[in-house]
């Protein structure tokens, strides 16, 4: 079955935490912008785990299912990795680099979804 664009912005953060990303975030931006219904954020610890998790979601969306970016944008700078999904866009940062775009910032008008229930699941 295809999945919403919600549920695919919930399994690309449960990726991002079983690879130990940071400060995880899912912002819902559909009201706000046309770019996307809903935004991935998460921190790396350097541009080496930046990519690695860029590249488990891909591969793990692509792997379990069969869903692959429209765009990806970074992968020569390893600081901010985009992954465009069409209606899912996620964001990996350095730390650095999240604080100098600060993303979290400029949409913070989108809605902040709740995710520590699936931060918990990953835990067990």
């Amino acid at each position: 079955k295809t999945m919403t664009s919600l549920e695919l912005a919930k399994e690309a953060v449960q990726i991002l935490d079983k690879k130990k990303g940071m400060d995880l975030k899912l912002i819902g931006i559909r009201d706000i912008s046309v770019l996307a219904d809903y935004f991935v954020i998460a921190t790396g610890t350097s541009s080496t785990h930046v990519k690695a998790l860029a590249d488990e979601v891909e591969f793990q969306l692509k792997e379990r299912h069969s869903i692959a970016t429209e765009h990806t944008e970074g992968y020569r700078s390893n600081s901010w990795i985009l992954l465009d999904y069409g209606n899912v866009i996620v964001h990996v940062f350095t730390e650095e680099s999240r604080a100098f775009y600060d993303l979290d910032r400029l949409w913070q008008d989108g809605e902040t979804v709740d995710i520590t229930e699936i931060l918990k699941a990953n835990e067990e």
